[in-house]
């Protein structure tokens, strides 16, 4: 029988008695399932459900088979080796003790004479050089991933849940990951944000705080139904306010109607032609009649407007985000940036980062710069933005920039987001910093926030709402990794804002789909051993 992982009235709460999710059914079989969602919704809570680390306030969590989790990020801990990662370092100085001659009897019964060729031959598969004695802080980012995949391998497990994999990895370490996954043959569910990843996924789980919902198929076949969702919800809009018309006008008619009885039978009452008794019944009856037709009228009036808002909320989850910003004046001949010769590192002058380095941005092209963790991305960025002198070579930069690192760091943490928008942009009143607020999705009391209790998603958004939606946007835009650790709806708000802008933009990031969805015409890519640059 295949093993299964089935979610039955799933609820839970945080400890302070905030509902997080509640009535949560879902069933996982030997397939690869993305988990999608904004941040916060609870998915890394769900994953620790399924895992074993916290149980449910409600329902039940029903595990058949093995379940391993990898969590977001590798945490090196004092003096942790791989080892530590395959939970066999005692099991190794066992063995090397029973290879000395110094292990007990009793050791020697539960000794794996194996076990340093298991662990060596599951690092080889995720194609690392490593021993299982190298420590956790010698690795990169991407190799400890790598080491903890290995580590899953040899456990074997049936189910293997990832949360966010290829956050942080570069471009070989988010294929490899996809690679990795491709060819697995248990079941897996994978947390992430990465569309290229869930693209190449069997079907996909999207948790809102109303619940959860699978979708059959990949990321493509997900926002297919997704648009299919969002046509019904527009559908059930117009048809709700075409109701509500209807039944504004069927009220007024009666009412008129209502009106010229009451003046037939006003008439008829002054020439004395209907006994008074008469009139009475007649007039008890119209007004029943007219009564009964109100209290109608009155409850599809209250079912119609709540369909609308009904839909409406819909349409606004499903809909995006949708950005006008005024232009940044930049002239498509102006020389935006140019590189000339640059040499630059953080260490001695004979081992730079970047070496003889020469490139030029013109007008509004919107150049992405790439290569492997480790390859200058960060210095050339801290070289262009100032915070960083070169070796040799000069630096010169045509027109204002802004830049936006991954922190948002030009937001003051303090301030709210209005208030923020208002340091930035002095010249503008309070009217146009609303406005631009709201095309970023800080409507009302939304823009009064305060910056320190923002997620990263919002942010981002704010620093993009403070920088482009002045009254002219700078003509040069920097951006570091802006999409790492967003889930997919801020992204795809960011992608909206940057869409909408008309200057120069120069952006580090490994998202693929997210170069592809902001328009990046030419690369800069940076090798750890060479550096070449070239249109796309």
């Amino acid at each position: 029988m295949p093993h299964s992982i089935t979610l039955s009235d799933v609820s839970w709460s945080t400890p302070d008695g905030h509902p997080l999710f509640s009535d949560i059914n879902l069933r996982f079989g030997p397939e690869r399932t993305g988990l999608v969602g904004r941040n916060g919704v609870g998915k890394t809570t769900l994953l620790k459900l399924i895992a074993g680390e916290l149980s449910p306030n409600a329902g039940t969590v029903s595990v058949s088979g093995k379940v391993t989790l990898l969590r977001q990020s590798v945490q090196i801990v004092s003096d942790e080796t791989v080892a530590d990662l395959f939970e066999a370092r005692e099991a190794l100085d066992v063995l090397a003790r029973a290879q000395t001659g110094r292990a007990t009897l009793e050791e020697l019964d539960d000794v794996d004479w194996m076990l340093e060729e298991k662990i060596a031959g599951a690092l080889a598969q995720v194609g690392l050089d490593a021993l299982p004695s190298t420590p956790l802080s010698a690795l990169s980012g991407g190799q400890r991933t790598r080491a903890a995949l290995a580590a899953q391998i040899h456990a074997a497990p049936d189910f293997l849940i990832l949360d966010e994999p290829t956050n942080n990895l570069d471009r070989e370490g988010r294929i490899f990951v996809a690679e990795f996954l491709a060819a697995w043959r248990g079941g897996a569910i994978v947390v992430s944000h990465d569309r290229e990843l869930l693209e190449t996924l069997d079907a996909i789980v999207e948790m809102t705080t109303l619940g959860a919902t699978r979708y059959g198929g990949n990321w493509s076949h997900y926002r297919a139904q997704k648009a299919l969702e969002l046509a019904a919800a527009e559908q059930d809009f117009a048809n709700a306010e075409k109701r509500l018309s209807d039944v504004k006008r069927r009220s007024q008619e009666a009412l008129e109607r209502k009106a010229r009885r009451d003046s037939r039978g006003a008439s008829k009452a002054a020439r004395g032609d209907m006994p008074r008794i008469l009139l009475g019944a007649m007039k008890r009856r119209a007004e029943k009649t007219s009564g009964d037709n109100a209290n109608l009228a009155s409850r599809l009036a209250a079912e119609a407007t709540e369909d609308m808002k009904t839909a409406r909320e819909r349409i606004e989850i499903l809909q995006g985000v949708s950005v006008t910003l005024p232009p940044s004046g930049l002239h498509a001949t102006k020389t935006v940036l140019s590189l000339q010769n640059l040499t630059a590192g953080y260490r001695a002058e004979h081992h730079p980062v970047l070496r003889d380095l020469s490139f030029e941005i013109t007008g509004p092209q919107r150049v992405a710069v790439t290569g492997p963790n480790g390859s200058g991305k960060t210095t050339l960025l801290s070289v262009i933005t100032g915070d960083l002198p070169p070796f040799e070579g000069a630096v010169h930069v045509g027109v204002k920039s802004v830049f936006l690192d991954q922190q948002v760091s030009l937001l003051d943490a303090s301030l709210s987001i209005r208030d923020n928008f208002l340091r930035l942009n002095p010249e503008a009143g309070e009217n146009a910093c609303r406005s631009a607020l709201a095309r970023f999705m800080f409507r009302a009391d939304a823009a009064l926030q305060i910056v320190s209790t923002l997620s990263g998603g919002q942010m981002l958004r704010a620093g993009l709402a403070c920088v482009l939606g002045g009254p002219q946007p700078p003509q040069l835009l920097i951006l570091d990794e802006p999409t790492n650790h967003l889930d997919i709806d801020s992204i795809a708000a960011v992608e909206a804002g940057l869409q909408a802008y008309d200057g120069a933009l120069l952006v580090v990031s490994h998202d693929e789909a997210f170069l592809a969805a902001i328009g990046i015409e030419r690369r800069l890519e940076l090798g750890k051993s060479e550096m070449r640059s070239g249109a796309q």
